[in-house]
């Protein structure tokens, strides 16, 4: 298995650093034509801006969304969820583009400003089912992201506590005081949607490497239910046109 990282700018080596601690190569992806070596992608953390310029000077727009749409894995982490969200708020003048994908609503810098970044543990109970270990994992908020609202097809991994007076704008993040506000909501910090896995902290800057295992197991479990399927598929359009009665098993079909 090969994994690509995303590399115009960002956490890429870091990416690239957990992958081998778990035996995996992953290779630096800036051109379009490096998708059709890989598997799976990871578009890691940076400045989402200055990653989209980069990504929309090297024209690789098409081939990202191409590369979602033929169902193939892809993991965005902090400004590679915002890549991979179908909708964004709280951007610079103008906006970016984006590829799209994943039915929710962002916003950048939800939780502010670069000194307002921080470190939290927070409780992923789907990770820890699959991968064991602790009941929490160590978050990474650098100038970080939240999911405001996701579609039907998308499952929350995580969330993460934010005071209830936290109201948002299409432009900034600002604070109000009410009487009668309760003392904390949850935001969205981690979710998945079929072969889209994206979480708004950097999971790359720790050394627990539970969400990169995850993000391994479900590529081959995709890969494999894609066999699965298209091996199924083949049979059943061969005894349709055949008959059950006249089918050959010896014609060394796929083997």
């Amino acid at each position: 298995m090969t994994v690509g990282v995303l590399a115009l700018q960002g956490s890429f080596n870091e990416h690239i650093a957990a992958l081998r601690r778990l035996g995996v190569q992953g290779v630096e992806i800036r051109k379009a034509d490096q998708l059709l070596t890989v598997s799976s992608l990871i578009i890691p953390g940076g400045e989402s801006t200055t990653m989209a310029k980069l990504a929309e000077y090297h024209n690789l727009f098409p081939a990202l969304r191409e590369f979602v749409k033929t169902g193939k894995p892809v993991w965005g982490t902090c400004a590679g969820l915002i890549f991979l969200a179908d909708r964004a708020v709280g951007q610079k003048e103008g906006g970016q583009e984006l590829v799209g994908g994943l039915d929710c609503t962002v916003h950048r810098n939800y939780f502010g400003s670069q000194i307002q970044s921080f470190e939290a543990d927070i409780s992923v109970p789907q990770l820890t089912s699959k991968e064991g270990g602790p009941e929490t994992f160590r978050g990474v908020f650098i100038r970080a992201p939240a999911v405001l609202d996701v579609g039907p097809d998308v499952e929350v991994l995580a969330d993460y506590p934010v005071p209830s007076n936290k109201v948002l704008y299409s432009s900034s993040t600002v604070q109000i005081q009410e009487e009668d506000a309760l003392p904390e909501t949850r935001v969205i910090v981690a979710v998945k949607q079929r072969n889209l896995l994206a979480t708004a902290f950097h999971p790359e800057l720790t050394a627990d490497t539970r969400w990169h295992s995850y993000f391994i197991k479900m590529t081959k479990e995709l890969e494999q239910g894609a066999s699965s399927s298209s091996s199924s598929t083949i049979v059943s359009v061969g005894e349709t046109s055949l008959g059950p009665e006249q089918a050959k098993p010896d014609l060394p079909i796929f083997q």
